[in-house]
Formats: structure tokens, C-alpha cells, sequence
């Protein structure tokens, strides 16, 4: 019995039958454990996305173009926080969570900021998860958080300050059509629809008899017309504030006038258009027939321009949109070219009268009216044609078109041909300047 005993206790010291069960159950532990942790794990990445998620809708939304933080930056005259933001924020974060169940809402820190022309916001938020198997080593709640940050570039505010040419040049037909419409109809074959008083010599009541559309009468329209842009353009009701110019009423009281006073009213403007016309004149030879000053003119609407500012309300950019056919008739001692031997200056535009307002950084753009080849008129062929670097016809080497566009700043230069539209032309440059600040401010 006793030897029985000892072999069979032999026999089960040695058995190792029952050892994977009982290493299986011991492994079992890490192994659960293991794939709870990553049940818990990614059921905490999948929330904290959502939230996230979020997030970015809120940073982003609360300063959207249409926001009402966005709306109400542009009436704040000083930096800060921006409380309808914070609300506008907290609402939108709340809208893209609520269907996100399994957390805890602990701290959500929205801010929304103006600092100069910049709006940020910062969206901040943080959660509890409680866990499904990390409680097994102790870990009952996992924390999640995240921030989101997004910044907007505030419209600037701009003031624009048109100078309009309307020297009797001006008056030229506005199309090669209306040019030699002129033509056959004038005993000189004059091309000009001068606005002349004597009615023995009156092309400009002429032209509108013939239905010949000029210069002046497009440049009326589209001036017009770049109002409706300006006013579709705006993100604020007074971002734009305009003012309009001319050379005139007439060679008696030459100088830069006033049409319209510096203001945000874009209709009001836009009714001053209808105001733009051409320079009279009282005979041939009144004041020397020298209607176009621009040595007076430029430093007269320099003095019109106030110092320019950062692009804020209270601060905005200045402006100077000049639009000319580009020659000059004044008296002027330091004319470029004197062709005509005496004091009489009938010249390209000099680029320093525009220098002086570009260093003070007013921005110049500026819209050169192609000055027309008219070889039927001597006075052009003997005084003009020569800067147009003929024969009878601009060219790329015209001396006219290289000075307007020195006087304009880097990339706000826009030549219009006879066959384009200045309307069209008017408000591409306008967009351009606009384009232009956002990129300089």
C-alpha cells in the first residue's frame, strides 16, 4: 500500500498535463487588459476628435466674414475682446457637440480678439471619459483637451480721392468711330469735341447732335459706375469713403475743383458723377489755350489729402486715382519737352509731381486714357505725335505712357486702349488697389 502510495505521488509530481490551463489563465490578465486599454483608448480619440472638431468650427466661425464679431471689429476704434464672439464661439461649439455622447464637459474657454486689423480666436476646451477596463490598473477616467486658433485680416479702410482729366483733350471721341465721325464733320477735320462757348466753333454741342460719345462722357458713366463697386465691394457700410476732383469748370477758373467732399455716402457720390464734364472754354486762345496744369494741379490735390493712416476706421489708407490721357499744356519754365520754344509746356506728365505724395505713402493708381493718334489734326502731329513715338500712333516706347505709369505705385497702373471700356477698366484698377492693401497692410 505504502509503495502504491509513493509511485502514484511520484506519478503526480511529475505530471505536467494541466500546465496550459493554468499559464493560459494566468496570461489572460495582460491580454485583457491590453485590448481594454485600447477599446478605452480609442474610444477617448474618437470623442476628443469630435470635440476638436468642434473647436475649429467655433475659432472659425465666430470671425467669419458674415459673423457678428467680425461685423462689430469694424466699428471698434481701439483693440480688444470682442464679446458677441465669445457668445457667437461658446453657441457654435455647443451646436457641433450635441449629438457626441460617453464625456463629461468640463471647461470650454473661448476668446475672440482684435489687435490691429487682425481678429483671432481661440477656442480652449476639456473633457472627462470615464474608462471601461483601465480601472483594472487604477485608471478610472481618462482627461481630454484641445485648443483651436484661427486668425482673419480685417477689411481695410480706404479713402480714394479721384482726380478726373477734363481738359479739352478729354473731349476727343471715345472710339475710333466717334473719332472720324468728327472728322467728316468738322470743315477742319477736327477730332475734338471742344466744349467752346462760341457757338461759331461749338464741336461739343456737335458731338451730341452727331450721337458721338468723347472721353468725358464715358469717364461721367464709368466714374458712376465704380461707385456700385466700391458699394458691392464693401464688408462694412463706410469702409469707402470717396471724393471727387476735376481741373475745372473752365480755362477762365482753372484749377483743381472740388466736385465732391470726402465721404462714405457711395450714393451720394455716385449722384456727383452725373457732374463731370468737360472744360469749357471761352474762344480759342482763352489763357492761352494751356488747360491742362498739372505742375498746379498735383500739388493742390496733395494738399487735399491728409496724412495716411494703418487702414482702421478712425486711421484709413489713402488713395489717389488719377485718370488722364497724360499731357500736359501749362506754362511751366521746367517742361520736359518745349517743343514749342517759348514757356507753353505741352509735355508728358512729370513723374516727380507724383513722387511727392508717394513718399508721404499715399498709394497712386492711376488710369492712362490712351492718348489717340489724330493725324488729321496738325497741332497733334506737330506737338503730341512726337512723345507717342509715331508715326501717328502710340506705341510701347510712348514717353506718355512710361511717365503715367511711373507716376503710378508698383502695380496699380492700367493703360485703357480706344476699343476698351474705361468702365471696365476703372473697376479692374479699383479691385487691384483694393487687392493691394489688404497685401500691404
Amino acid at each position: 500500500m505504502r509503495a502504491a502510495l509513493s509511485v502514484l505521488f511520484r506519478r503526480f509530481v511529475h505530471d505536467r498535463g494541466g500546465n496550459i490551463a493554468v499559464i493560459f489563465a494566468l496570461a489572460c490578465v495582460p491580454l485583457i487588459s491590453a485590448v481594454g486599454c485600447a477599446i478605452d483608448y480609442s474610444r477617448a480619440t474618437l470623442i476628443r476628435s469630435k470635440l476638436q472638431a468642434a473647436a475649429d468650427a467655433a475659432s472659425v466661425g465666430s470671425i467669419a466674414k458674415a459673423s457678428p464679431a467680425f461685423k462689430a471689429a469694424g466699428n471698434m476704434t481701439a483693440d480688444g475682446s470682442i464679446s458677441v464672439g465669445v457668445t457667437d464661439a461658446t453657441n457654435i461649439f455647443n451646436a457641433n457637440r450635441a449629438s457626441q455622447s460617453g464625456y463629461t464637459l468640463t471647461g470650454l474657454t473661448p476668446t475672440v480678439v482684435k489687435s490691429g486689423s487682425t481678429v483671432t480666436a481661440t477656442v480652449s476646451f476639456t473633457a472627462t471619459m470615464n474608462t471601461m477596463f483601465l480601472g483594472v490598473i487604477g485608471k478610472s477616467v481618462l482627461t481630454l483637451s484641445g485648443t483651436s486658433k484661427a486668425t482673419a485680416s480685417m477689411p481695410l479702410y480706404i479713402d480714394f480721392y479721384l482726380l478726373l482729366d477734363n481738359s479739352p483733350s478729354m473731349g476727343v471721341g471715345a472710339t475710333p468711330a466717334d473719332v472720324q465721325k468728327m472728322v467728316n464733320n468738322t470743315s477742319d477735320k477736327c477730332a475734338f469735341a471742344c466744349h467752346d462757348l462760341n457757338d461759331k466753333n461749338n464741336y461739343y454741342d456737335l458731338a451730341k447732335k452727331l450721337g458721338v460719345t468723347t472721353r468725358i462722357d464715358v469717364l461721367r458713366s464709368a466714374t458712376a459706375s465704380l461707385m456700385d463697386t466700391a458699394s458691392a465691394t464693401e464688408t462694412y457700410s463706410n469702409q469707402f469713403r470717396m471724393a471727387i476732383y476735376d481741373f475745372g469748370a473752365s480755362a477762365g477758373t482753372l484749377g483743381l475743383r472740388s466736385l465732391f467732399s470726402l465721404s462714405a455716402s457711395l450714393s451720394s457720390a455716385k449722384s456727383a458723377a452725373n457732374n463731370i464734364d468737360l472744360m469749357s472754354v471761352n474762344g480759342q486762345n482763352e489763357n492761352n489755350d494751356q488747360d491742362t496744369a498739372f505742375t498746379a494741379i498735383f500739388p493742390a490735390m496733395n494738399n487735399e489729402i491728409s496724412s495716411p493712416g494703418s487702414g482702421t476706421s478712425s486711421s484709413p489708407l489713402k488713395y489717389l486715382f488719377f485718370v488722364s490721357d497724360g499731357v500736359a499744356d501749362e506754362s511751366n519754365t521746367g517742361c520736359l519737352k518745349p517743343l514749342s520754344g517759348s514757356t507753353r509746356c505741352q509735355s508728358p506728365l512729370n513723374p516727380a509731381l507724383c513722387k511727392t505724395m508717394k513718399d508721404r505713402g499715399v498709394k497712386i493708381a492711376v488710369l492712362y486714357t490712351t492718348y489717340l493718334a489724330l493725324p488729321t489734326n496738325s497741332w497733334y502731329v506737330k506737338w503730341i505725335d512726337p512723345f507717342n513715338a509715331g508715326p501717328y500712333g502710340p506705341s510701347p516706347n510712348s514717353q506718355i505712357a512710361q511717365n503715367m505709369q511711373s507716376c503710378a505705385s508698383p502695380d496699380l497702373y492700367f493703360e485703357v486702349s480706344p476699343t476698351q471700356g474705361i468702365a471696365d477698366a476703372m473697376n479692374a484698377l479699383f479691385k487691384k488697389a483694393v487687392a493691394d492693401a489688404r497685401i500691404s497692410g
